[in-house]
């Protein structure tokens, strides 16, 4: 028992997959993909082609991946035909980005049938949706900004490498991990030690704070013990 969604475009799998089993005359239904443009579609087909006896209808969306507005209609599609039918019906099992999009939308996580459909409800998903996007954006700009103020960084950390290199004779390796640690060490962050150490070796040097040089002494030390 398995009805795929139409043909996606070329580069693209399958957006929706509904297989599953008949357990008397109860239909248990699984769902694997994406809730987008087609679901609905794939999910009337599969309905129609449930035997005539079929009293209950239960749908795993444990599978579901993805969703957008198309899984209003989805969801609408299952409720219509237990309306139909005099059935229950269910769709359970929701989790990562489906789950966030229905909690947005003000539906039962658990099992959003139990909702009642406010008429707004295409508006909701859209802005949840829009939202969890914003989400998607935020977090990619901070990985951006945080890769940004690492390259920023390097060259003054390469400065400070070179210093303990050339002062206690260890190796580039050896030096970054003395960086590191006495980063960790001092709870300073670990462009503020390499700065701090290569002021220090300047012509004309400013002294470590003393917590920054307690560290480094700790770490050389560890390092060459």
């Amino acid at each position: 028992m398995t009805s795929a969604a139409p043909l996606p475009p070329p580069g693209r799998t399958n957006t929706l997959v509904i297989g599953g089993r008949m357990d008397a005359d109860r239909a248990l239904l699984t769902a694997r993909g994406e809730l987008v443009h087609g679901c609905a579609a794939t999910l009337a087909g599969k309905l129609a082609r449930l035997p005539a006896g079929t009293a209950r209808v239960d749908l795993d969306m444990s599978g579901v991946h993805f969703m957008d507005t198309a899984g209003l209609e989805f969801l609408e599609v299952l409720r219509a035909h237990g309306r139909r039918r005099s059935i229950p019906v269910t769709a359970t099992r929701w989790n990562g980005q489906p789950r966030r999009i229905l909690e947005l939308a003000g539906l039962d996580t658990t099992d959003p049938l139990r909702s009642p459909v406010p008429e707004n409800a295409p508006a909701r998903a859209a802005s949840a949706v829009a939202l969890e996007r914003a989400e998607r954006l935020r977090v990619l700009q901070a990985e951006v900004e945080q890769l940004r103020r690492a390259i920023a960084s390097r060259p003054v950390i390469d400065q400070a490498r070179g210093v303990l290199m050339a002062t206690y004779g260890c190796t580039s390796d050896e030096a970054w991990h003395i960086l590191r640690e006495a980063s960790q060490l001092s709870n300073t962050k670990l462009r503020t030690v390499a700065a701090a150490l290569t002021a220090c070796a300047a012509a004309e040097g400013t002294p470590l704070p003393p917590e920054v040089r307690t560290a480094l002494a700790r770490a050389v030390a560890r390092r060459q013990s």
